[in-house]
Formats: structure tokens, C-alpha cells, sequence
């Protein structure tokens, strides 16, 4: 989605909150995609500190094995 999105982001200071309101009114289905991008970040964050908070309840940690892999 963020590949779709910067095809018609423009980054500079005057015109950022005017490619955004482009997006979601003008591009085909923009909304969604803008949607579906920050969802979708927010999803992937709770996923990272769910397996954080696994991590820290099962005390794998504390095994030096977890360090390198993961």
C-alpha cells in the first residue's frame, strides 16, 4: 500500500496535507488504501509487542539460543 500511496504523495512542506486530501478524495479507492495503510502498520506494531510480551512471559530471554535467532 505505501507503494500506491507514494505515487501520488508529494513530500514538500506546502503541498503534504494537500497530496493527503488528493488521495482520499480524487485517486480511485485512495481512502482505502490510505486506510488499509495505517491499519495495517498499527496491526504489525500489536503483533510486535504481543511476541514482545510472549517473550517476556515465557522467560525465553533468558536462553542465549533466542538471541540469535530470534
Amino acid at each position: 500500500t505505501g507503494l500506491f500511496l507514494a505515487m501520488h504523495y508529494t513530500s514538500d512542506i506546502a503541498t503534504a496535507f494537500t497530496s493527503v486530501a488528493h488521495i482520499c478524495r480524487d485517486v480511485n479507492y485512495g481512502w482505502l488504501i490510505r486506510n488499509m495503510h495505517a491499519n495495517g502498520a498499527s496491526f504489525f506494531f500489536i503483533c510486535i509487542y504481543l511476541h514482545i510480551g510472549r517473550g517476556l512471559y515465557y522467560g525465553s530471554y533468558l536462553y542465549k539460543e533466542t538471541w540469535n535467532t530470534g
